[in-house]
């Protein structure tokens, strides 16, 4: 990824990210992380918004598949059967974050980034959660292209666009526990 695409990519998420404080904080709620391929980047942009430790509860870096299902919950079962890279997945680390961290919302983000393919997945396939009270939760596939960076880059705003998304949706509007 050249510099100037770097920036470009950097500023795109850093965008995105304040979206999602400024909606989190105009509906009064809150949100945790569940990382993978990102290790750690979604946490790093929203807590580069200034005020983020009023949305921002915390995040979970699960890299390793086994700490899934340690950490977040993920039942071993699901991850033996399909690998780490699905929706179902990402789904139950958004619960675990979101139970764990005492959130509102759960973010959780699994998928390759390179540069050799996982789980019989291309890489570049993503799957990012949101995952609300009394169980809602919504999530989506990307297929992004590019090198290692950019994928995960891409990864960043693609997840925080859907948590955007989210806050417009039942995901964020049912009761909390």
């Amino acid at each position: 990824m050249s510099e100037h695409g770097s920036a470009e990519l950097i500023g795109a998420a850093l965008e995105v990210a304040g979206a999602a404080h400024r909606r989190l904080l105009t509906a009064g709620l809150t949100c945790a992380t569940a990382e993978s391929l990102t290790g750690g980047l979604i946490g790093a942009h929203l807590t580069a918004v200034p005020g983020a430790s009023a949305t921002y509860r915390g995040g979970f870096v699960t890299y390793a598949t086994d700490t899934k299902a340690t950490l977040l919950g993920v039942p071993e079962e699901l991850l033996e059967a399909e690998g780490a890279v699905h929706p179902d997945v990402a789904t139950h680390m958004a619960r675990g974050a979101r139970r764990l961290a005492g959130a509102d919302l759960g973010v959780a983000v699994t998928g390759v980034a390179g540069p050799e393919p996982q789980d019989g997945h291309p890489v570049g396939t993503v799957y990012a959660a949101v995952a609300g009270p009394d169980g809602a939760s919504q999530v989506e596939r990307f297929r992004f292209t590019g090198d290692r960076s950019g994928i995960r880059y891409r990864t960043v705003e693609g997840t925080l666009a859907v948590l955007v998304a989210a806050l417009h949706d039942d995901v964020a509007n049912t009761t909390t526990d």
